[in-house]
């Protein structure tokens, strides 16, 4: 993805406000060990732009007088009632490097898991983006997971998910493996099965036993 930037000459509260009403959008560039570059947007473009989940989880190259800069978005200051983007800044990447950053998941078949169709569960999203580890070359815009198998008893953890050719994924590396989604059973159905009576043996009249009504007519004949 691309997106058009321009250099920043004026800084401060006083510039950044008579940028925006300008209908641009300050911003930094920094990181690679290179100096930082105050730039600065046109607001629409960059508007429509984040709307796009892949612009938040892809390797954007930010064109400064015809030269390509790629980076990663990593902050976005909105206004906090106006559809207005404030300020945004953006890490530089080398392509020979690997990048840490976080990718969305797409979840696909949990209506078809045996959690939800047997059992009457609730797809529970514990994580909904994952860390990574990878080079920018291999950054996929999101990493699917297929929900077909997954049970009540058996929620998916990140070591349960399959990484695209390139990806490691952060968790693992640093030796945890937390729950990405688990079939939970709802409320209501929890409360049924803690509620349902217990009938032990001793409770259920044996055939020659009489029931306690005919016990009574026995007894006035």
């Amino acid at each position: 993805m691309e997106i058009t930037i321009t250099h920043r000459t004026a800084q401060g509260t006083g510039a950044s406000r008579r940028l925006r009403r300008a209908g641009r959008v300050p911003g930094i560039l920094y990181g690679d060990n290179q100096e930082a570059l105050v730039i600065e947007f046109d607001h629409n473009e960059l508007f429509h732009k984040l709307r796009q989940e892949a612009f938040h989880s892809s390797v954007i190259s930010l064109d400064l007088d015809g030269k390509s800069h790629p980076a990663l978005l990593r902050d976005v200051q909105r206004h906090p009632f106006k559809a207005l983007i404030l300020h945004v800044d953006f890490q530089r990447v080398d392509v020979n490097r690997k990048l840490h950053t976080k990718v969305p998941l797409h979840f696909i078949n949990g209506d078809n898991s045996p959690g939800v169709k047997q059992s009457g569960a609730i797809i529970s999203h514990i994580l909904t983006e994952i860390e990574v580890l990878c080079l920018p070359g291999d950054l996929p815009e999101y990493i699917e997971v297929d929900l077909h198998d997954l049970t009540v008893a058996h929620p998916f953890h990140v070591a349960d998910l399959k990484a695209p050719n390139g990806i490691e994924f952060a968790a693992l590396h640093k030796g945890e493996n937390p729950a990405v989604v688990a079939a939970v059973l709802p409320r209501a159905a929890r409360a049924e099965e803690d509620l349902a009576p217990t009938v032990s043996v001793a409770d259920v009249p044996a055939i020659s036993q009489k029931a306690p009504a005919d016990a009574a007519k026995g007894g006035k004949k």
